[in-house]
Order: C-alpha cells, then sequence, then structure tokens
C-alpha cells in the first residue's frame, strides 16, 4: 500500500482542501483507489477515537462526515475500476436497510458501509441518523430489506439497536431478516446483548457479512 500518511494526517487535522487535492494527485499518480479509501477509513477511525476522549465534538464529527461524502464522489468511479465490484446493469444481490439509530446523529461509518454495499451490487436505503425502532422496522418493510445495519458510535446505541431486534421478534420477521451492527463501540458481548446475527467495525468486513448472507 502507498505511504498516504500525509492524507491521513490532512483528514484527521480537518484540513479539507489539502485532503481532496491529494485524493486526486494519488489518483492521478496511479494510487490504487481502495488504498486511498482505506486511509480515509483509518483517519475517519482515528476522529472516532478523538471524539470518544473529547478531544473532538459534533462539529468535527460532522466535518469529516462532509469530507469523506466529498472524497467519496472522487475516489467512487476509480473503485468501481479497481474492484470486481456489481455495478452497472447487474441484477442487486438483496436489499440492505441502514439507520443511525435513535440518540445518534454518528453517520461516518455508516455512509461509508452503504457506498461499499452500493459498489458489491446491493439495493441499499439509507433512513438517516436518530431514526427510532419502529420507523426502522415500518421502513423495512416497505422496502423489503433482506439485511438491516444499524449503526452507533455511542454506548448508548446498545439498547436502541436491541429495541430493533425485539421489536423484528415481536412482528414474526426476525427469521427473515438479518441484522448487523456497526460502530467502534461494537464486540462480541454487544452483538449478543442486541440480539444481532454480527458486529462489525469495518465497512469491508461488514460488506463481506452481507455478501456471505445474501449469495
Amino acid at each position: 500500500m502507498a505511504d498516504l500518511k500525509e492524507l491521513f494526517t490532512a483528514v484527521v487535522e480537518m484540513q479539507e482542501d489539502t485532503a481532496l487535492e491529494l485524493t486526486q494527485k494519488y489518483l492521478d499518480e496511479g494510487v490504487p483507489a481502495l488504498d486511498i479509501f482505506n486511509c480515509y477509513q483509518d483517519a475517519l477511525a482515528e476522529i472516532g477515537k478523538r471524539f470518544e476522549k473529547q478531544l473532538y465534538f459534533i462539529p468535527e464529527l460532522i466535518m469529516s462526515g462532509e469530507m469523506m461524502k466529498a472524497a467519496s464522489e472522487i475516489i467512487k468511479p476509480h473503485l468501481t475500476d479497481d474492484s470486481s465490484a456489481g455495478g452497472g446493469g447487474q441484477a442487486k444481490l438483496g436489499k440492505v436497510l441502514m439507520a443511525t439509530v435513535e440518540g445518534d446523529i454518528h453517520d461516518i461509518g455508516k455512509n461509508i458501509a452503504s457506498m461499499m454495499l452500493d459498489l458489491n451490487g446491493m439495493e441499499v436505503k439509507d433512513i438517516g441518523v436518530d431514526v427510532p425502532a419502529d420507523k426502522i422496522i415500518d421502513e423495512a418493510k416497505a422496502f423489503g430489506a433482506d439485511v438491516i445495519g444499524l449503526s452507533g458510535l455511542l454506548t448508548l446505541a446498545f439498547d436502541p439497536m436491541k429495541a430493533v431486534v425485539d421489536k423484528l421478534q415481536e412482528q414474526g420477521m426476525r427469521d427473515k431478516i438479518k441484522v448487523l451492527i456497526g460502530g467502534g463501540q461494537m464486540d462480541e458481548q454487544v452483538c449478543k446483548y442486541v440480539g444481532a446475527d454480527a458486529f462489525v467495525t469495518d465497512a469491508v468486513v461488514g460488506v463481506n457479512y452481507v455478501k456471505g448472507w445474501l449469495s
């Protein structure tokens, strides 16, 4: 992998113009788009850690999310070229509903995961942040979701995630829909507590789970 320290630093230090210029420069130099994308993921993980330690706050999270969106627009066409990802006119592999759960407005990881799922041939519907459990269930029904991806950065996301799984159970839908939870605080214990099928702290791993379930 190319040495992308300069890009990592620019993203972490909120230097948006520099980060986007470097992104274009590296692509022009032939650095693989996936390497650049992974560098952004690493930088966003570092920003998440700083947020947890209260070194960064909501404005930084929002700004880094905007930076990621802008970078994604530059990187996305190259990612499709780089990988054997299913774009084009292929039939979609399945439907994934994405949401950040009630009480949490963190959406960087969700946005990355949504983009990666889309590139890998899924039909993705992202219903945003701070979404109550009932709305997630209603949207999943209307969309015909095969998988629900629930995102949350903070520990207060655990109970709202559990509420979604409980409601799926109550409505007899649990065996029809897989539930994937994602975020920096997720681990095996949280996954068991929530009742999810799997947890991830990395968007690429999440894509692999979903592909495995739907193939």
